[in-house]
């Protein structure tokens, strides 16, 4: 008989126990979604037989599949995922841990990532760094007990003291940033140091002698001023160079530029910027325009990231572009690869950035 040939019911593909056969069966009336069992009795073939379609097994007849898929469309049938994984031992979820989600440097960076991991089925859920001080900790253990099947971590996380145990347990990629350094986790960046200098010899080449550099946090944000300084340094005007503490934000980069602007400096304010980020380039902007400085005829300014912000018409913002959609296919490549070979030794890759001239740089006051 043709049921002898069928392997037992698949766990993962099996009804909840004590779930009606029927499609549609209510329950204190609310109407419950149709079954694995009501596909089978509209089929009339067994639920191991609907099981085998579910999981595309070429071991069943053409007719059979056919009048499988015709009861699902009927029924409007959806397998369960959650059971399935418990099968399969994979959830075909990849966590992803964020900085901030409030950076749109992030949004290219998720759209790089997510187009390469929905090509091979994964889906991803995110989590929010930034809403805790050990959120690093707390939200890499929690992707754990989700049973992820890898994990990406996007940015400098506030604390990392929990990654280490959780990339021991968990295939884990680090994107947008340089470290930690730990085994058998890969690292994918922008080169950081080598935008920075591309962006201080841009200045330099304008004729801009007094330039300053709005920094940011972490060791992204110190690659970046290593650049600014060995730009500055390699054409003799170290002297001259300012670098003025900022946090990578809007606010924090209009503050830094209230205090390298003022009126206080007097005729030795910085004719140009370069700042730590977009955001930051934006706030530097504002307190242009309060200042009575207009950029670039007073100043000049270039950003970092080249997000949308650069592009939008009205600020129209020279900016590093370092290729933040690139970053994202990337890691998601070395997660793919990281999840088939887990124990294949980390690799560091760094992705050439490039500037984008605009319209916010131009020669120094009177020079021309």
């Amino acid at each position: 008989m043709e049921r002898s040939k069928e392997p037992a019911d698949v766990p993962g593909t099996a009804d909840v126990p004590g779930a009606p056969g029927a499609a549609g069966a209510a329950v204190g009336g609310v109407a419950r979604p149709p079954t694995i069992r009501a596909v089978a009795e509209r089929a009339g073939v067994s639920k191991s037989l609907v099981s085998l379609v579910l999981q595309g097994s070429p071991r069943v007849s053409d007719a059979k599949r056919q009048a499988v898929q015709e009861a699902i469309d009927a029924l409007g049938y959806r397998p369960n995922a959650a059971a399935r994984s418990l099968v399969a031992r994979r959830t075909h979820t990849v966590g992803v841990l964020l900085n901030d989600m409030r950076n749109p440097w992030f949004v290219d960076v998720l759209d790089g990532l997510n187009s390469l991991l929905h090509a091979h089925g994964l889906r991803m859920l995110m989590a929010d760094g930034r809403l805790d001080r050990l959120a690093g900790q707390e939200f890499a253990r929690t992707f754990l007990e989700l049973r992820v099947d890898g994990l990406v971590v996007v940015g400098t996380l506030p604390d990392t003291a929990g990654l280490a145990e959780t990339a021991a347990r968990l295939p884990t990629v680090i994107a947008g940033n340089h470290g930690p350094r730990l085994p058998r986790v890969d690292i994918v960046a922008n080169d950081d140091e080598r935008g920075a200098r591309l962006a201080t010899e841009h200045l330099l080449g304008l004729g801009h002698r007094r330039i300053a550099h709005i920094a940011g946090p972490g060791p992204v944000g110190e690659l970046r001023r290593r650049g600014f300084e060995a730009a500055t340094r390699a054409h003799g005007r170290a002297a001259d160079a300012v670098v003025e503490p900022g946090d990578g934000t809007e606010e924090g980069g209009y503050r830094a530029a209230v205090r390298l602007l003022g009126p206080a400096r007097g005729a030795g304010r910085p004719t140009a910027v370069l700042a730590f980020n977009d955001l930051s380039g934006i706030g530097v902007l504002s307190a242009a325009g309060e200042l009575g400085l207009d950029v670039p005829g007073d100043l000049s300014l270039v950003g970092y990231d080249n997000t949308y912000l650069a592009r939008i018409r009205h600020l129209w913002l020279d900016s590093v572009n370092n290729a933040s959609h690139e970053v994202g296919r990337r890691a998601a490549r070395c997660l793919l690869d990281r999840m088939a070979h887990p124990g294949a030794p980390a690799v560091h890759r760094l992705v050439a950035p490039e500037l984008a001239v605009r319209g916010s740089s131009a020669g120094p006051p009177g020079a021309g």
